[in-house]
């Protein structure tokens, strides 16, 4: 079985209700759930979480909330592993035999299906326990500086610093939408970001993390501008 886990606690602070405040017209959460529904992937979308409303929402968009989130993997510390690896073991414990998971976050609204499909094939093919998007950053990295409360910087790495910027090493960085993993990587605690992943790399204008306030209005106005809905 292949299983979706959207993980949506209630209790976000920079953005208050965060996992279902409306974007473009709905609820964010729904395009995570719509994403997971067009791949076709999926026996089973589930939904994580803690509180009451979320769940609701999420239930009238198509996906399944088996089991309430306990509070001690809920708070602002917790790391998506663990939240994952307890959505395994419950479901595991309820009889279901799992061959990949995906954590696919809620709030991502530039997800799409053929992403998902394309690192699912890529976890597969390069049999891997792993698989996550990623894109390039829009500077290179190598020309990157640090700044002090005076204003004064310095150079991370000032060896770059008469490199001509066509010969730096490309750099990419997770775009946050999603992680397939095999159940064993999600129960073991595996590091995802080692080499036991592999990637698929999206155009920078798709990906949009979303954080603040300013990050979520500008998210929606660039989903207008690319029609994505």
């Amino acid at each position: 079985m292949r299983v979706a886990i959207i993980p949506a606690r209630g209790g976000s602070k920079r953005i208050p209700r965060k996992n279902i405040k409306p974007f473009a017209g709905l609820p964010i959460i729904a395009y995570s759930i719509k994403a997971a529904q067009e791949s076709k992937l999926f026996d089973r979308i589930v939904v994580t979480t803690d509180d009451d409303e979320i769940a609701a929402i999420a239930h009238s968009f198509g996906a399944e909330i088996p089991f309430m989130r306990p509070k001690e993997l809920s708070d602002d510390h917790t790391a998506t592993i663990p939240v994952i690896a307890h959505a395994i073991q419950t479901l595991q414990a309820n009889g279901e035999v799992i061959d990949a998971a995906c954590c696919i976050y809620a709030t991502a609204p530039f997800i799409r299906a053929q992403d998902i499909i394309s690192a699912y094939n890529a976890l597969i093919t390069h049999n891997k326990q792993y698989a996550f998007p990623v894109t390039t950053f829009p500077f290179p990295i190598w020309r990157g500086v640090k700044r002090n409360d005076d204003g004064d910087i310095e150079m991370f790495w000032p060896q770059h610093f008469v490199t001509r910027s066509q010969d730096l090493k490309e750099a990419y960085h997770d775009v946050g939408q999603f992680y397939w993993g095999t159940p064993e990587a999600w129960l073991s605690g595996k590091p995802i970001f080692s080499d036991a992943a592999t990637t698929i790399v999206l155009p920078r204008h798709l990906v949009q993390d979303i954080d603040t306030l300013e990050d979520w209005t500008r998210a929606e106005l660039m989903y207008k501008v690319l029609s994505l809905s």
